[in-house]
């Protein structure tokens, strides 16, 4: 049950990248924050990798549920990107919007890293 609860979360976050960065551009409210769209792309992009890894990691063992996470969350990005450049009229693709969300994939990669590598830890010292 708590896999598909992770499959409809990573799924949903999915769709609502999809949709707020192929919505026009004039009807995102402005905000003058230097370098906050790039600050959000990378946190959509670390709830994203998070979320996929949560739903297959009972698949994949060992190392390979973080490559494979890597990789999806990198071509998902750059398949957004080439869409915006296609399917817009008001926003472009970025290679910098690339660049924020393969560091919010990294950072997301490391930190579960971190979390299995001390949470592991954690339950054989109180074994």
């Amino acid at each position: 049950m708590l896999k598909q609860i992770y499959f409809w979360l990573a799924l949903s976050w999915s769709g609502l990248i999809l949709i707020s960065c192929l919505i026009q551009a004039n009807e995102i409210p402005k905000v003058h924050i230097q370098n906050l769209d790039k600050v959000v792309h990378a946190f959509f992009y670390f709830v994203f990798a998070w979320l996929w890894y949560l739903s297959f990691k009972k698949h994949l063992k060992g190392s390979k549920p973080l490559v494979f996470l890597f990789v999806f969350s990198v071509f998902f990005g750059i398949f957004i990107e080439i869409l915006q450049g296609l399917c817009t009229t008001t926003r472009n693709a970025d290679v910098f919007d690339v660049l924020a969300n393969t560091t919010g994939a990294i950072l997301a990669v490391i930190a579960i890293f971190l979390w299995n590598k001390y949470s592991k830890n954690a339950k054989k010292s109180c074994e």
